[in-house]
């Protein structure tokens, strides 16, 4: 019967499961499901993609704007909280509908994909209730602030077969994308250490601090997804450190809500470091770099202006205007890129170039960060991982598909090594015979 009490499944169970549930599954239900979009057999003659947005503030405006100009990409509906403003949205775009209700946009039987632009708080129910109404997602980071939930709304999109890609616009910024042709092409030789800064014009209002998750999961968590990105590969530990500079009514604010500044060294495999630093405050713009050291060169990227003008006087030269001083400003074309790109695979039904693994991991890194700043120690990602949680046991097939977690993050593939599982009957079964034999008759009967 099932046991009804949560019970902790080590990272060592969930990765065993992830990477074995697909043989377990019978042949049929292993292959993708076809895409939900009706297309015309004629590549030239595709019906357009439907889409609806919810949430018309900043970012939603700048998606819709892209999603507007994309081909082959038709948006029908928007919706925000404040009617007033999904209205206004739709008449600016020539959008035909617009409600204060998300579900409608959600429930919408035209609507083949959902860009959800809503706070974060709202973004795992609304990717659920996508995935049950059959709709595509497009979803701003991040998926959840809980891990369990995370994985549970990536998990409602794989069984559902509907696409899901998480916004880390950062990864489609040209400065960074050309960092990362360098290092894929060997321009600088092997990668030796990766290096990102991020540092805002401002400090935010106290009361955007409060709540909000600490600087790891807040701010760094752009910069930890990035290096990841440029090593290509799953990291294996973190060492974080914070403080508070700036803005000392913070101080009283629990965890890394208290540091306006930190700094992070992830170790990747083959010795390659990467180094993080991050600060609310810069007096001199909005500073966004990144730089590789390779075996036979560099390559670093520079801050981005208003313009290339400069100024030669005879007590400065340089350029003429601070760099960009706001993230949407800076940003605008990544943020463009990346919703053209999701349409793109909408209309072509490929892969999206960012998936919910990427926001999964880039969640996983941060809340190693958070752990590692509170407990002043090298922190290993699969203790992260380890927090997941099932109902009972026969529930934890809740991880669906086999690439739930990289294999970065697996730290043992080794059975004799999964002693510390505490569900009781799974070590019983262990300890006679094939383990995973034991455990696919126990969850999957």
């Amino acid at each position: 019967g099932v046991v009804n009490i949560m019970v902790r499944i080590t990272s060592a169970l969930v990765c065993l499961l992830a990477s074995q549930a697909a043989a377990f599954a019978p042949p049929s239900s292993r292959l993708a499901r076809p895409s939900a979009l009706q297309m015309s057999t004629d590549t030239g003659n595709k019906d357009p993609v439907k889409v609806g947005v919810i949430g018309c503030g900043r970012i939603g405006i700048v998606h819709l704007g892209a999603i507007n100009k994309a081909p082959g990409v038709l948006p029908i509906v928007v919706s925000n909280p404040t009617v007033s403003k999904a209205e206004k949205a739709a008449k600016d775009f020539g959008v035909p509908k617009f409600t204060s209700d998300a579900m409608e946009v959600i429930t919408d039987p035209e609507v083949d994909a959902v860009w959800i632009c809503s706070p974060s708080q709202y973004h795992a129910d609304q990717i659920k209730a996508c995935a049950a109404n059959g709709k595509h997602v497009f979803c701003e980071k991040p998926i959840a602030t809980d891990l369990a939930e995370t994985v549970e709304a990536i998990n409602a999109c794989n069984e559902a077969g509907v696409k899901l890609m998480i916004g880390l616009q950062r990864r489609f910024d040209p400065n960074f994308l050309r960092v990362k042709t360098a290092i894929a092409d060997k321009e600088v030789g092997d990668t030796i250490v990766i290096k990102t800064c991020s540092r805002d014009p401002a400090p935010p209002p106290y009361e955007y601090v409060k709540g909000g998750g600490g600087i790891f999961n807040d701010m760094a968590v752009h910069d930890l997804d990035m290096t990841r990105f440029l090593a290509g590969d799953d990291p294996i530990e973190i060492l974080a450190v914070g403080s508070c500079h700036i803005d000392k009514s913070i101080e009283d604010l629990p965890g890394s809500e208290a540091f306006d500044t930190a700094s992070c060294i992830v170790r990747y495999p083959g010795g390659v470091n990467a180094m993080v630093d991050v600060c609310r405050q810069s007096s001199y713009g909005y500073d966004q770099r990144a730089e590789v050291l390779g075996t036979s060169g560099m390559i670093a990227t520079d801050n981005v202006y208003p313009n290339t003008a400069k100024i030669y006087k005879n007590d400065f030269t340089g350029n003429a205007d601070m760099p960009f001083d706001f993230f949407l400003s800076r940003y605008f074309e990544a943020y463009v890129t990346e919703t053209e790109a999701f349409c793109k695979s909408l209309v072509d039904d490929t892969e999206v170039p960012c998936t919910g693994i990427d926001g999964l991991v880039a969640l996983v890194m941060s809340l190693a960060a958070d752990k590692s700043a509170a407990e002043g120690r090298w922190v290993k990602f699969s203790e992260i991982i380890e927090q997941v949680y099932c109902a009972s046991p026969t529930e934890c097939s809740l991880i669906a598909n086999d690439e739930m977690f990289p294999d970065g993050f697996k730290p043992s593939s080794s059975i004799k090594e999964l002693d510390k599982i505490v569900v009781p009957d799974v070590d019983q079964q262990k300890k006679d015979g094939s383990f995973m034999e034991k455990f696919k008759e126990m969850v999957w009967g």
